[in-house]
Parts: C-alpha cells; sequence; structure tokens
C-alpha cells in the first residue's frame, strides 16, 4: 500500500475530485492548508511601481492557500492515481503543487477491524 499526498490549488479541487472518480478512485481525505514553495509566497505587486522598480517592493504573502489531498491505495494504482492528479494540475505555471508518494506499513478499518489491503 501507498499514500499518496499531493498539494493543489483550490481552483483545481472540484476538477480533481471528479477525475479521480472517473479513474475509480472514490476516497480521498482533503484539508485546506497554507504553505509556500520555492517561491518564497506570492508577490502582491503594487501597480504603482514600474516593473522594472518592482523587485521587493510588493508586498508578500507568506503562506499560500492550497488543498492536500491523502489517497491510499494498493500499489498497482499508483501510477494512475498520480498521471490523473498531474494532467488535471499541471498549468505549467508556479504553484502547480507537489505529489509524495510514502510507503504505508499497514490499515485498519475501525468499523470491523479489517487490515491491510481489505482495509482500504
Amino acid at each position: 500500500m501507498k499514500e499518496i499526498i499531493a498539494i493543489i490549488r483550490m481552483n483545481k479541487m472540484q476538477k480533481t475530485k471528479n477525475a479521480l472518480a472517473g479513474v475509480d478512485c472514490p476516497s480521498m481525505t482533503a484539508n485546506k492548508v497554507l504553505g509556500r514553495g520555492k517561491q518564497k509566497g506570492l508577490q502582491l505587486l503594487q501597480p504603482e511601481i514600474k516593473p522594472e522598480e518592482r523587485k521587493w517592493n510588493g508586498m508578500r504573502m507568506k503562506y499560500i492557500p492550497k488543498r492536500m489531498l491523502s489517497i491510499v491505495v494498493d500499489d498497482a494504482e499508483v501510477d494512475k492515481i498520480v498521471k490523473t492528479i498531474i494532467r488535471v494540475n499541471r498549468t505549467g505555471e508556479i504553484g502547480d503543487g507537489k505529489i509524495f508518494i510514502c510507503p504505508l506499513e499497514d490499515a485498519i478499518r475501525v468499523r470491523t477491524g479489517e487490515r491491510g489491503e481489505e482495509a482500504i
């Protein structure tokens, strides 16, 4: 089993959810998160400043609102799920997100006590 953790743009959540349902991935956990990548936040530009003078004259938003998805799948499903997330979320611009794939030792369904693959 693997856990796929995807950080995506807020406005891509519905399309991502629909696309994942279309490839038989009906369950996930989604959280609103704040974060930043290498760009160190969004630069909020002041329109009265000329582009050549902007450098650090704009204010920066330290953290950007995103969605974090947690999806637990069989090892065989990882590639399909990751490709789907990338297809929906890639714009080619800074801030498209990140995907992390983590090994998962075990899963337990609380209601029935099922473990492993049966629990997911």
